[in-house]
């Protein structure tokens, strides 16, 4: 039924995808994940949230600042101690994105929720994208920045979220074989987009 799925958003930069996922959930009076994940998998892992923030949708492991890490902010013998940090926060992430999908319909932004939940029955995967200039011109009014710093912020993050998730799942990030719907957010504006997905979610088909 439409009433119980899982929404995952993967998303280009600066295409509204989080914007997009907080609408639909609020329309539909779902649950919304994004940030939050890190404070979810936080608590329930006993690790240090700004171990969450530093590793946030980025498969490399940083020696330095793993070494900076002391037992304490690992938590008491850290639950995942035996495998690398990085991976440490990959796992703990993907218990708390189970743990949230198993309290009821929600929206889950990015960090392979997709992948996470792949054997979930309930699971819609939708991947928001945009043109470069349009992507451009939103991240330069939202965020206040260079448009030269809007390039380059653009591909970071573009960069940073394909390799996490190339690197964590047996999917290709961004590509349409990979989700159930992709969506160009710059043809129908943000609340198009939102009512797209919202009409889809109620057709969609099992």
């Amino acid at each position: 039924m439409a009433g119980d799925i899982i929404l995952t958003i993967g998303r280009q930069y600066g295409s509204g995808g989080r914007e997009i996922g907080r609408k639909i959930a609020e329309k539909r009076g779902m649950a919304y994940y994004d940030k939050e994940l890190l404070t979810l998998a936080a608590k329930e892992s006993g690790m240090s949230e700004d171990i969450f923030e530093h590793y946030d949708e980025t498969p490399a492991s940083s020696l330095l600042y793993s070494l900076s890490m002391s037992a304490s902010a690992l938590g008491a013998g850290g639950v995942y101690a035996n495998v690398p940090l990085h991976h440490q926060v990959f796992l703990a992430q993907f218990d708390a994105i189970r743990k949230a999908a198993q309290q009821g319909p929600c929206v889950i932004v990015g960090r392979c929720a997709d992948y996470a939940l792949a054997d979930d029955p309930r699971r819609l995967s939708v991947f928001i994208h945009a043109p470069e200039e349009v992507r451009i011109q939103r991240v330069c009014t939202l965020y206040g920045l260079s448009r030269r710093d809007a390039e380059v912020a653009l591909s970071k993050t573009d960069k940073r979220r394909a390799n996490y998730h190339n690197f964590y799942s047996d999917k290709k990030w961004g590509a349409a074989t990979s989700y159930h719907l992709c969506v160009d957010s710059s043809i129908n504006g943000i609340d198009g987009t939102v009512e797209l997905i919202d009409r889809f979610m109620d057709n969609w088909k099992r």
